[in-house]
């Protein structure tokens, strides 16, 4: 099985974990299109949607890159009318796009907070809705939400609330669009790393290279998003995967190729449950 002629939509995928997706199932010859926000090159992010696009085509994918703010419904619906005019649908749908920010309740001020909701919450609601009428015509169709598994303790919570909610957000679409639209078949999960993964997000804001260090690369993702993918839609939904967890039961047994750096221990990623880390054959450390 693979993604080949699989038409995926992908929000933020000019770099990080959306572009390994992209590059992932571009190598099965699939087509992507790219929603996000970055068409001239960021003095501290690399990558644009032109670049990402033409590492998708190296790939073997074809790539619609789009300028898409998905806070705007306009500019969403936009993107996915291009898509489905470009390549005659969608069958998969990812969440990518995410913003952060890790402060407490009075020192989060309410244009960042409004930021994390419309971007998370909102956008990831906005995107599947938008997507939902043409994956209802696909016949495997996934929504891919890169959120976190609903562990409800304080612990989460108390240190950084607003960014918790807003990331908890597209947690709960997971759980209701999956009940909402299992008689549609489509699958509807989440996924998340028990580590953190090197990412520009990881280097700026969650620890610099000291961390990076200690994280998995994007491809763990990518291959255990594409893992999810292959698995029919009607039996494979309302589920919050771990990437590892997914890996496993395909059969992996060798995770070093995602750990460049040979770190001899990794860190646990934010809002893994306990009983997660208590399972994995991994040495993983909370440091969140």
């Amino acid at each position: 099985m693979s993604l080949s002629e699989k038409t995926l939509f992908i929000s933020g995928g000019s770099r990080g974990i959306g572009l390994a997706i992209a590059l992932r199932a571009a190598r099965d010859g699939a087509n992507v299109t790219i929603a996000a926000k970055t068409a001239e090159p960021h003095p501290k992010l690399p990558g644009t949607i032109y670049t990402a696009a033409q590492e998708i085509e190296r790939a073997g994918g074809k790539a619609l890159p789009v300028i898409c703010d998905i806070r705007d419904e306009a500019q969403v619906a936009e993107a996915v009318a291009k898509t489905v005019e470009t390549f005659g649908g969608i069958d998969i749908c990812v969440n990518n796009a995410s913003a952060i920010q890790l402060t407490g309740t009075l020192e989060t001020d309410m244009k960042r907070y409004d930021l994390m909701h419309q971007i998370n919450t909102r956008g990831t609601f906005l995107v599947s809705k938008m997507c939902i009428p043409h994956l209802k015509l696909a016949k495997n169709p996934h929504i891919l939400n890169l959120a976190p598994p609903l562990d409800m303790k304080a612990k989460w919570f108390k240190n950084h609330v607003a960014y918790t909610m807003a990331k908890f957000g597209m947690s709960m679409c997971t759980l209701g669009m999956s009940a909402e639209f299992a008689k549609n078949g489509i699958a509807v999960n989440s996924l998340w790393p028990i580590s953190t993964i090197d990412t520009a997000a990881v280097r700026n804001l969650l620890g610099g290279a000291t961390v990076a260090s200690m994280s998995r690369s994007p491809d763990i993702m990518a291959d255990a998003a594409h893992a999810i993918f292959m698995r029919p839609s009607r039996q494979a939904t309302g589920n919050f995967y771990i990437d590892e967890e997914v890996l496993r039961a395909e059969g992996v047994t060798d995770f070093s190729v995602y750990s460049p750096g040979g770190a001899d221990q990794l860190a646990g990623d934010f809002f893994v449950p306990d009983e997660v880390f208590a399972n994995s054959q991994t040495k993983v450390r909370r440091i969140y």
